[in-house]
């Protein structure tokens, strides 16, 4: 029995993940992650784990990327709050290049998402205090650094709460 439920996208490879939650008076438990499980969608061996935690309620963090060869597949889940969480698709030649998915990841709902190789990601707090959790499958490579703006009309990500913070960097990248 899996202790996980896939929720596929409409872009090639990007997968919802849905743990499931095993709960008593107590509380509960629940497999964050498995190997044997989760390694056909590209994150199989992890090289590095990131924390991030972001105080206001509607700030922006991305669109991140790394770029070949050092692109990477990521596990991405909200350990309190509640993010709109979003990626896209920078594959040339991909039918869905350029093409964005977004997804509510909460501390209540148990999802994440695997994000593969080759598409930028991101983030929009719902609430205040979000902390996220980021399982990635090479590590950082700051030569390899890319990102492109969270707000370019060429890819219009609808996010849901007016842009309340961005980072410097994050609001210089480059428009596609």
């Amino acid at each position: 029995m899996s202790r996980f439920t896939r929720i596929p996208t409409a872009l090639s490879n990007l997968v919802v993940i849905e743990r499931q939650r095993l709960g008593d008076e107590r509380g509960f438990f629940s497999r964050f992650f498995c190997t044997a499980e989760l390694s056909d969608f590209g994150v199989g061996c992890i090289a590095q784990i990131n924390h991030t935690m972001t105080q206001a309620k509607g700030a922006i963090r991305g669109m991140h990327f790394q770029q070949a060869p050092h692109d990477e597949a990521k596990f991405v889940s909200c350990l309190a709050g509640a993010v709109f969480d979003a990626a896209v698709d920078l594959r040339p030649g991909s039918p869905t290049y350029l093409q964005w998915h977004g997804e509510v990841l909460s501390a209540e709902n148990a999802r994440s998402m695997m994000i593969p190789p080759g598409f930028a990601h991101g983030f929009q707090t719902l609430t205040e205090n979000c902390e996220l959790i980021y399982l990635h499958d090479k590590p950082y490579a700051p030569g390899a650094e890319g990102g492109v703006n969270a707000l370019d009309p060429k890819i219009a990500i609808a996010w849901p709460l007016p842009v309340a913070q961005m980072s410097e960097r994050d609001r210089n990248f480059p428009m596609l």
